[in-house]
């Protein structure tokens, strides 16, 4: 009974419809705030494309944009499934978030820092770490020294480094976390990946997430639709992986074919195509959207719809 009383809804379904409520910012500002590694206070939750609510998001990336009491924009997106270019959605939403913010006639000064929090349940490359940051510096070419800039703030100069005013990306491998969690971090990672809250945390925002984010204080209606949504999360990963595994192995047999008839090198190139196809089609038979299924796959609208 203890279990159950303390099953925990996932982030990414809070994320999208109860932590853009002002009574529960405590939760997302101890999120922030241990990720970001400084105190985060909310001070609006700003409007962002990808924040649908569509009948068919659960195909969809989540996200929030919120604005902290620096002026700072800060955006956290929870990814379920492998997309291709993924790194390059992620500098254009920064790009666009920055743009954004900014209004014709004003100066460069109010460009805002942005940071990018990418909560990923895929497999994004290689690498031993489960938290992965990026910042801009400029190092010498030959002194190998961090370039400081010089500003003008009220009339006093203030040197910054340029990771101060650059985006700061962070992806989180939530699948690559295996270990007992102690720090707050580890504490909070554990809980967006095994929904795991310690009835002892001292986590900021753990804390709010016990008493907010419990499965069985939703209504009916709400749990049902939630089950719905994991459900829904279950059937396309399983899809995916299906689709995959099957793909590799028909392209496989097929670069072999066409390696033995016409040469190992074109056999290769045709064999990837093949196996390209053949993920597609799977992912189409399962009722997948075409735009998924290119991002998946990099085929176009056209290539898919031959199949």
């Amino acid at each position: 009974m203890e279990e159950l009383k303390d099953k925990y809804i996932r982030f990414d379904w809070a994320i999208k419809r109860l932590l853009r409520q002002k009574a529960n910012f405590g939760v997302l500002e101890g999120f922030l705030t241990v990720f970001i590694g400084e105190p985060i206070k909310i001070i609006d939750i700003l409007e962002s494309e990808g924040n649908q609510q569509e009948a068919d998001d659960k195909f969809n990336r989540v996200d929030i944009k919120a604005k902290n009491s620096k002026g700072d924009i800060i955006i956290v997106e929870i990814q379920n499934t492998s997309e291709l270019y993924y790194l390059e959605r992620v500098l254009y939403g920064v790009a666009k978030a920055i743009t954004e913010h900014i209004n014709l006639g004003n100066t460069y000064k109010e460009v805002k820092k942005v940071y990018s929090i990418s909560i990923l349940y895929f497999d994004l490359g290689k690498g031993s770490d489960y938290i992965y940051v990026g910042q801009n510096n400029f190092i010498g070419l030959h002194t190998q020294d961090q370039l400081i800039i010089s500003t003008k703030e009220k009339d006093t100069i203030v040197r910054k480094s340029p990771a101060e005013i650059f985006p700061t990306y962070m992806l989180v491998r939530v699948n690559e976390f295996n270990k007992v969690a102690k720090s707050p971090l580890e504490e909070w990672v554990d809980y967006l990946k095994n929904g795991v809250i310690n009835p002892d945390t001292k986590a900021p925002g753990l804390q709010e997430a016990r008493e907010k984010l419990k499965y069985y204080s939703m209504s009916n209606a709400e749990r049902h639709a939630y089950d719905e949504h994991v459900n829904a999360i279950m059937i396309q990963n399983d899809v995916l992986g299906n689709a995959r595994l099957e793909g590799h192995a028909e392209g496989r047999a097929e670069g072999r074919e066409e390696g033995r008839a016409e040469g190992r090198e074109e056999g290769r190139a045709e064999g990837k195509t093949e196996e390209k196809n053949a993920i597609a089609l799977k992912m189409r038979q399962a009722g997948l959207p075409i735009e998924q299924i290119m991002q998946f796959t990099g085929l176009s609208e056209e290539n898919i719809k031959s199949l």
